[in-house]
């Protein structure tokens, strides 16, 4: 391990001080790497460890470069976070060894850092944009200042297809073109909104078939209390203030129609024959003279009735009474 320590100090020799890569645009980084720096045991150990760090610098260049040479402030985040853990654990580790081969090991490992967050932010996140135009802010490795970066369009153009809409007529329609790489997108980009009415489908429409509908730094819009003249393609762009689109997705809108209402069947009661002097009071008074009749007689009945078995209970008691006495 000495001999490869020796022949990696013996290569520094013939390089030149290189310019800050991602890594040492980090300034907590820069102070914590001088700090080790400074922590040698004598001047001439702290001499040799300033030049691994500066051969270190080279080599976090050539990984940088290969890897498009820029960087986000979110990786750069990522990488410095989990470099300045590994760096404090490693300091507060006992090393057997000289000095230098210990500076040789921990920035040999910030170089590994640094490459597997770059691999990860060019495959997944520098441009994400699967459609349309991405033309965003990134760090150059190099510089260490900002600059734009800009990512195409795959296809060449900034239309990112058809997304179908349903909705009855009455109901409510969603149109939201957002996809989440556009907060990435420089300056503040606004989404037209635009409509030509008619079936969708039906015929090649032409950029003046569209009417504006608003514009708005949301980006969804709703269509309430749809009617079926309603229907047609609508469209979203996102554009910039000098009017480059960067997206654009179209939405046909079909409106279906309610289906006709049946009233139910109302019961009605049958109506009742009415003669030319028939009233309602009439055929009320002529029901209830029978009824009156029938209470009247049965009442009389049972007065009848009571009268006999009263007398009858009357004279068995005035026969006991005189064979009493």
């Amino acid at each position: 391990m000495e001999g490869q320590g020796l022949l990696w100090l013996a290569s520094l020799l013939c390089c030149v001080h290189a310019a800050k890569a991602c890594l040492q645009c980090d300034h907590k980084i820069r102070i914590l790497l001088e700090d080790f720096v400074l922590s040698a045991p004598t001047v001439h150990d702290q001499i040799e460890m300033t030049k691994i760090r500066d051969h270190a610098y080279v080599r976090y260049r050539e990984t940088s470069q290969e890897r498009k040479g820029v960087i986000d402030s979110t990786t750069l985040y990522r990488a410095r976070t989990e470099y300045q853990s590994e760096l404090d654990r490693f300091l507060k580790t006992e090393h057997t060894g000289s000095a230098t081969f210990k500076a040789i090991q921990i920035l040999e490992k910030g170089r590994m850092i640094l490459e597997k967050h770059l691999d990860t932010f060019i495959r997944d996140e520098l441009c994400p944009n699967k459609c349309g135009l991405l033309k965003r802010r990134v760090m150059d490795c190099f510089s260490c200042h900002y600059k734009i970066y800009i990512c195409p369009s795959p296809s060449g153009q900034p239309d990112c297809g058809e997304l179908p809409v349903q909705a009855e007529e009455g109901g409510q329609a969603v149109l939201d073109c957002f996809l989440p790489w556009h907060h990435l997108l420089l300056g503040a980009p606004e989404y037209h909104y635009s409509s030509a009415r008619g079936m969708p489908g039906t015929e090649k429409l032409k950029e003046s078939d569209f009417e504006a509908l608003v514009v708005t730094d949301e980006s969804s819009v709703v269509l309430n209390q749809l009617h079926a003249d309603e229907q047609g393609t609508y469209r979203c762009s996102l554009q910039s203030q000098d009017g480059t689109v960067f997206y654009r997705v179209t939405f046909p809108l079909a409106v279906a129609l309610l289906p006709d209402q049946t009233p139910r069947p109302v019961n009605v009661l049958p109506s009742l024959p009415l003669g030319d002097n028939y009233s309602l009071s009439q055929s009320t008074a002529s029901l209830l003279l029978p009824v009156v009749a029938m209470v009247t007689a049965l009442s009389l009945v049972a007065i009848v009735g009571l009268t006999v078995v009263l007398r009858w209970v009357m004279s068995g008691k005035i026969k006991r009474l005189v064979t009493s006495h």
